[in-house]
């Protein structure tokens, strides 16, 4: 028998609770006592599953009511001055969302999932201050269901440190900050906990070596606590600083052996002999089940270097849904080898035991029911350098394009999903209405949606959407070898989740997936529309993909679907198409060493969805809430003739980078932060433009919200569509 452990766990309720809980708080029809009693309920259903699936050792401090970086901010005091003024809950949200005059915290992706954290802002004035009254209630609330195997979870310091944007130097306010993670300690040792995990997934980053002494620091005063301490990685290996990283005062390591390749610097470096191994050898971020033989062979080989091996997930379940046990609408075939995080617990207590009988035949019945497609393989073998570029330069085909005036204005492509719009849907989908009644409704969200951008004076249009649940699940609907989930949600970003497809089997389109939309919407307006697509590299990053061929081969299947796609556009009349592309870095290797593999497949994927694109074609891309800074020469490699970036929140960081670069096309900075409930005013739009023109060439600017309206309501909505409006006519009346 091995010990079992966990990282976290799925924390936003089997059925949602905790968005039900949280939008109707901010709607104010929730008290603030109601949604932390529904947070606890939630964190407490999650401790039960994973006690009765027998795990010895539970991770607790995961669970939050919006994000897990945000709660360890606030904790330590770690408050920028303008949010210093509010206090609770307000002040929480406030940092999460933004109010009136007090704009959010910057937010991006974690690491290379596609949850977003809050990135921590710590200005030079700041002096931190403990208060763990939240993180002590819930650990003694998860003592009280799990007693001893309660193992509470910590942000670590370096990554706390890391992940921020600091105004202050590193060393000094680490300096600061462990006699507070002391105190947290000293008060869990007075609670009766017998272990502590502290995750630290910086350490797999590229620049980890460089952290070396800040680490050694951090952990010689935290093992001196006398309670001992988990040191967890996880979404890649230690690279070279494995030999110093197994060298501290701690007394187990937690490591990822799902992606990079830990076990290769264990064999070449060996294992100390005063530390337990935790291997994360199942996969915290696949839907996938263990095969069998290959993880026993790797338990088997760890045995023979670390005197104690326990068993756990490869990180936080929450990348994640709970239970496959509920999606009784996919074939038997499929569903047997999928592992959600009820699942994923099962898998862990049958490696404890060996017992793993019935795998590898659910395995057997699922490579019959999902073999390959001739079709889909004769295209990929097919494929000429030809296709993956467009047949003028920028330069050559811009003034084909269409003609628009300076500053030209459009959004990103979603509109409000209102009541109603999810009401018909629901009708539809539950076969009360007929396809025509239902494509009538979708018409009339459609027309409303054009009539409203070309009555407030928008350049080039969108349709809104209205027919799309998620960017990706609707694409992923029209197309061959993806699967879908009823119950599969997991968390993006505080009340956001998303259900992403599962990528099953070869990927092709039999139909046109967007053109009557489309035609639609350019019905009722002689302004430009634009196609609104979903890229090949999104599509993949943001679903489950299968694991029996490399990733860049999926891409391209998608690729020439979206192809296909574009030409139908093109047919009806489409001058523009956008393929977004926000999850382009988010696929990125956390080791520069291995970013160039990643970006050359990646990259060329996109030029093969738009490389057959007609020169008067005019091709937009979107890319939002992540660090493009340092992949600027692939996104221009990328050609796009536009694209657009979120710039109302994080300030102009992009924006500058894209200038010093010298990038050569058409930029749409955002101006709208449509994560928050604020309209922003026509002033703070008229300051970003000037902002604009004060990096960019003015013919290159677009002007446009940070990313889709879907989120936001319509008395949101359009009030900052006009003062964007405004603030462009200004604009333009200045050139």
């Amino acid at each position: 028998m091995h010990i079992t452990q966990t990282l976290g766990f799925p924390r936003i309720g089997k059925n949602r609770e905790m968005k039900r809980a949280l939008e109707a708080y901010w709607k104010g029809t929730l008290d603030g006592d109601a949604l932390l009693a529904t947070f606890a309920e939630v964190a407490r259903e999650g401790w039960r599953t994973q006690a009765a699936a027998g795990i010895e050792k539970i991770g607790v401090g995961m669970e939050t009511l919006y994000d897990h970086v945000l709660d360890w901010m606030v904790r330590f005091g770690l408050i920028p001055a303008r949010f210093r003024d509010l206090s609770g809950l307000e002040r929480y949200f406030a940092m999460a969302r933004g109010v009136p005059g007090i704009p959010a915290l910057d937010m991006t992706k974690w690491f290379d999932t596609n949850y977003h954290y809050l990135a921590p802002e710590i200005e030079a004035d700041v002096e931190p201050q403990a208060n763990f009254d939240d993180f002590l209630a819930l650990v003694r609330a998860a003592q009280a269901v799990l007693g001893a195997r309660a193992v509470p979870v910590i942000l670590g310091p370096v990554t706390l440190l890391r992940l921020a944007r600091l105004s202050v130097d590193f060393g000094a306010l680490l300096s600061k900050l462990l006699p507070l993670y002391r105190q947290l300690l000293d008060a869990l040792n007075a609670l009766g906990v017998t272990e502590v995990q502290f995750h630290e997934p910086a350490l797999v980053l590229g620049d980890a070596a460089e952290l070396r002494p800040h680490v050694e620091t951090a952990y010689a005063a935290l093992g001196a606590a006398g309670l001992p301490v988990n040191l967890v990685t996880y979404f890649d290996d230690v690279g070279e600083s494995y030999p110093w990283i197994v060298a501290l005062p701690v007394d187990v390591l937690s490591l990822d052996f799902t992606r990079g390749d830990n076990l290769a610097l264990i064999r070449s470096h060996g294992w100390p002999q005063d530390k337990a191994l935790s291997a994360g050898v199942v996969d915290a971020r696949s839907v996938w089940r263990i095969r069998p033989a290959a993880v026993m062979a790797l338990l088997e080989t760890l045995r023979g270097y670390a005197p104690q091996v326990r068993i756990g997930a490869s990180s936080s379940l929450q990348f994640v849904p709970y239970t496959a046990s509920r999606e009784e609408a996919l074939p038997a075939a499929l569903r047997g080898v999928l592992a959600f995080a009820e699942e994923k617990l099962a898998e862990l207590a049958m490696l404890a035991t060996g017992e793993t009988a019935g795998i590898d035949a659910a395995w057997a019945e699922f490579r019959a029911f999902a073999p390959p497609d001739p079709a889909v393989q004769a295209r990929l073998d097919a494929l000429q350098p030809a296709d993956f570029t467009r047949a003028l330069t920028y330069t050559e085909r811009r003034p084909l394009q269409v003609q628009l005036p300076p500053f030209p204005t459009t959004t990103i492509g979603s509109f409000p999903q209102t009541p109603e719009v999810r009401h018909l849907r629901a009708r539809f989908n539950k076969g009360e209405i007929t396809q025509a009644a239902y494509e009538a409704g979708i018409d009339a969200f459609i027309g409303y949606t054009v009539g409203v951008q070309d009555g407030l004076g928008l350049d080039m249009l969108v349709h809104g959407e209205s027919e799309r649940t998620d960017m990706v699940e609707y694409f992923a609907q029209k197309m061959t070898g993806f699967a879908f989930t009823q119950y599969g949600w997991v968390q993006s970003f505080g009340s956001r989740y998303v259900r992403p497809p599962i990528i099953y089997a070869d990927v092709s389109r039999p139909d046109p997936m967007t053109v009557r939309e489309f035609r639609v919407a350019q019905s009722y307006t002689r302004k430009p529309v634009k196609g609104m697509l979903t890229g090949p590299v999104t599509i993949l990053n943001w679903s489950y993909p299968r694991t029996d061929v490399p990733r860049h081969v999926i891409a391209y299947q998608i690729a020439l679907a979206l192809r296909d796609e574009i030409a139908d556009l093109e047919a009806v009349g489409a001058r523009a198409i956008q393929v977004d592309e926000p999850a382009l870095r988010e696929g990125l290797p956390l080791k520069p060493a291995r970013w160039d593999t990643y970006l050359t497949w990646a990259v060329d994927a996109f030029r093969l969805a738009v490389g057959r694109a007609a020169p008067e074609t005019q091709i937009h891309t979107h890319m939002c809430y992540s660090e493009f800074q340092d992949i600027l020469s692939a996104i221009d490699r990328l050609d796009a003739d536009v694209i657009s970036i979120e710039n109302a929140r994080s300030g102009d960081e992009m924006l500058r980078a894209l200038a010093e670069y010298g990038y050569p096309r058409e930029i749409g900075p955002g101006v709208y932060d449509i994560h928050s409930p604020v309209v922003p005013t026509v002033a703070f739009i008229a300051g970003k433009l000037a902002s604009f023109v004060q990096h960019l060439k003015p013919e290159q600017i677009w002007v446009n919200p940070d990313c889709g309206l879907k989120t936001r309501a319509w008395d949101e909505v359009i009030p900052a569509l006009r003062n964007m409006l405004d603030a462009v006519r200004e604009a333009r009346g200045k050139e």
